[in-house]
């Protein structure tokens, strides 16, 4: 990897893979499900217009959007997925009306009455219901969908159905009040919603699938899995066990034979930080009392499961929703672990290179502004998600999308805040950088993959208020899939290589090589992986395809943690009990387990796409979720920050006790918050999904049923015991602080 030719190749293969991500999106953009101009009745009425759609689209989102229920599969854990909902509830009413019911009894049609049918009539109305709703009346030449007399009695139901739900709210779902105020907002979310599940449960007009490849499960209208499903999973498996035979005997071959450097650090002086080093201290402080206070939101959004919108009695919805409180559950998660990194960005310039002149004042600027733009997040998502902007929150309150929640104001900020720290950190390591020469070196590595951050982030700004809904979902991901998971990794990688090396634990020559290894791996299928995320967002076939296989290729550097890990606990070992990086390696000992479990194991359980097609948007995602979020990237980033903090604050304030209980505190909890709430809920939601749809697994008789709210409140002993390691590291960090400048010894 160190040789110009090879990394020659590794660049085209970048090039490449981009090249193909690109070209999906073209794809995705041509081949995405059409908005009619107009939808009509048969008589030539019209029902609503495709403005009315993106008004329906803006305003639900706007108030808070994926956080009420899910997407397209995309959002939270309670309440229904509103396109499977209307689907179904359709299906419903075109069987009660095929039936022989008038509309008015149609409208009270449920699935118990459909069940209590005979075998041979159920048979029969499931048969003239498919064929009624996969059937594609839209006109591309007019612009014009028609909808049967049937389908448009069905809408009318239907929006007095959702109207009077998010106007009353509804507790089991965590639906608060007044979601919606009159019968014209009421209307617009019940057109978003038609749209949806029109999309859903309608063949495309040159294929004999629908225009979410036949997504949701759901017999009742005719979607069932396509046998692709089945062929790209198991072909993904077998790509995966070939890939791993592949990247093992390449690590063995190539890099691990240069894993044991000739000596270790086991000195440890008096730490002599640079002012604007000490400067970072204040970050980490902010990340770790944003991470306690994302811990209690964690807790309250997971409380709603089992009593609704209520607090032990405390109306908590009436001034706090759930689309709220789990916003910020998400977002203070993102704020912690890229303050981390970006803290860890400006302390590691002065490490390895000079500080600047008026370094410092840019580093406490810096975080001036980023204060400015968590707390106008905070504030404008709370605000959009209560009705403040009457459903026009995407600039200053709510976008709506998952992990993207900050209205774009705030994010244009807070592109702006990465661009200052980018400066920040190229002025204080470009001495170091002239000194390498090389500019495949480490020191360039990290400028690299400094810049991959702000650059990687700015992909949200390539859709907009209103942007049809399968072009956002893709440029979504870019910011999810390519930004979190894919350059934050890198970032990472390379600055844990950097001061491995620095430290000793490994050798500066060892270190470049897997860092190119590692992140060619991580890269090489994450990049086209992205699409495993869009498979039912409207996508054609061909993303189905790319997804399931690269997506399975992201396993592949998972494979070689166990080396990482064993490599880096040989390390502690042989520094002993006294080593002064004992617990900042222990936590990236942590992160390769978590990455092999969270990201590795129900990573790619939820990934291939015959199971995706069923586990879409329940509580199995929260697995992966919880277990990579965090574990990966939160372990991560209390990794760099002890790393960090062990050269600010002097020897005498640390402490290693305090860093044992964090440590087994929050990996003890968090294994036992996945293994006696996460994957129980998941898996019980799992069977009713392949068993009935995804209709049934996301209504409240599972998603709040006796079973989920039984695991749910177990989950208090594990999050208790999580919530100790949490304070132990913020007690931790305090202690630190006050020892080192505070002491009157000092």
């Amino acid at each position: 990897m160190t040789n110009p030719k090879v990394r020659a190749v590794f660049f085209f293969c970048l090039v490449l893979a981009f090249g193909v991500l690109i070209f999906g999106g073209y794809i995705i953009y041509k081949e995405k499900p059409p908005i009619p101009d107009q939808v009509t009745d048969v008589s030539g009425k019209v029902l609503f217009t495709g403005a009315d759609v993106i008004d329906g689209q803006n305003y639900f989102y706007s108030r808070g959007g994926q956080h009420i229920g899910t997407i397209w599969g995309h959002g939270a854990y309670l309440a229904p997925d509103w396109s499977a909902d209307f689907l179904h509830r359709m299906g419903l009413f075109l069987a009660a009306r095929h039936f022989g019911l008038d509309a008015e009894q149609a409208a009270g049609f449920t699935d118990s009455d459909f069940k209590q049918l005979n075998p041979a009539e159920q048979a029969q109305l499931q048969v003239q219901v498919t064929q009624e709703m996969k059937k594609n009346r839209y006109n591309p030449r007019t612009g014009v969908l028609t909808f049967t007399d049937f389908q448009a009695e069905s809408f009318a139901a239907l929006t007095d159905y959702y109207t009077e739900l998010f106007k009353n709210g509804h507790d089991r779902m965590a639906l608060q009040p007044g979601i919606v105020r009159s019968a014209e907002e009421g209307r617009l979310i019940t057109v978003f919603f038609a749209w949806l599940s029109w999309s859903a449960g309608t063949q495309r007009l040159d294929a004999d699938h629908t225009y979410t490849t036949n997504w949701p499960y759901d017999p009742l209208v005719g979607n069932e899995p396509l046998p692709d499903f089945l062929i790209w999973s198991i072909v993904s498996v077998i790509l995966l066990i070939f890939a791993i035979a592949g990247a093992l005997f390449a690590y063995q071959r190539y890099i691990g034979q240069d894993e044991y450097p000739a000596t270790l650090q086991l000195d440890f002086p008096e730490p002599q930080p640079t002012s604007s080093q000490k400067a970072t201290l204040v970050y980490f402080l902010t990340a770790i009392v944003l991470f306690t206070l994302q811990l209690g939101l964690g807790a309250t959004t997971a409380h709603f499961t089992v009593e609704g919108n209520s607090f032990f009695g405390i109306p908590l919805a009436s001034f706090l929703p759930y689309a709220a409180v789990r916003t910020w559950h998400i977002q203070l998660s993102i704020f912690f672990i890229a303050t981390c990194f970006l803290a860890a960005g400006l302390f590691i310039g002065p490490f390895v290179g000079k500080e600047p002149k008026g370094q410092t004042f840019w580093v406490n600027t810096l975080f001036g502004a980023l204060v400015v733009v968590v707390v106008g997040t905070l504030v404008g998502t709370y605000l959009s998600v209560a009705g403040f902007f009457d459903g026009d929150g995407f600039m200053f309150g709510h976008q709506g999308y998952e992990f993207i929640e900050l209205g774009r104001a705030w994010q244009l900020l807070l592109i702006a805040g990465m661009i200052i720290w980018l400066i920040l950190v190229w002025r204080a390591i470009r001495p170091a950088m002239q000194d390498e020469k090389d500019a495949g070196g480490l020191t360039h590595m990290l400028l690299y993959s400094s810049i991959a951050i702000p650059l990687f982030y700015m992909a949200g700004l390539l859709y907009g208020k209103g942007s049809h809904l399968s072009d956002a979902e893709y440029w979504r991901w870019w910011v999810v899939h390519l930004w979190v998971e894919g350059f934050f990794e890198v970032f990472a990688t390379v600055v844990m290589a950097f001061l491995l090396s620095r430290i000793g634990a490994v050798s500066r020559k060892f270190a470049l090589t897997s860092v190119y290894f590692i992140v060619f791996l991580y890269l090489g299928g994450g990049i086209i992986g992205t699409f495993h995320h869009l498979y039912w967002s409207g996508t054609p076939t061909a993303i189905i395809a790319l997804g399931a296989v690269f997506s399975a290729m992201e396993v592949v550097p998972l494979s070689l943690l166990g080396f990482e890990a064993a490599h880096n606990l040989r390390v502690v070992d042989a520094g002993g009990k006294a080593y002064a990086y004992r617990w900042p390696i222990y936590f990236f000992v942590a992160v390769a387990f978590w990455n092999l479990v969270g990201a590795g194991v129900f990573g790619f359980l939820i990934n291939p796409p015959i199971v995706l097609y069923y586990a879409q948007g329940i509580n199995t995602t929260p697995i992966h979720s919880h277990g990579a979020l965090f574990g990966v990237y939160g372990m991560l980033a209390i990794s760099l920050m002890l790393f960090s903090v062990r050269h600010i604050v002097t020897r005498a304030s640390w402490s290693d006790r305090l860093l044992k209980w964090s440590f087994w505190g929050l990996n003890g909890g968090l294994a036992g918050m996945m293994v006696f709430s996460l994957i129980p809920s998941g898996f019980y939601q799992f069977y009713h999904a392949i068993k009935e749809g995804l209709w049934y697994a996301r209504s409240p008789e599972i998603t709040s049923g006796e079973f989920i709210r039984t695991v749910t409140w177990i989950r208090i002993v594990p999050d208790m015991i999580f919530a100790v390691g949490a304070l132990a590291l913020l007690l931790f960090l305090l202690r630190a602080i006050r020892i080192s400048f505070f002491s009157k010894t000092q």
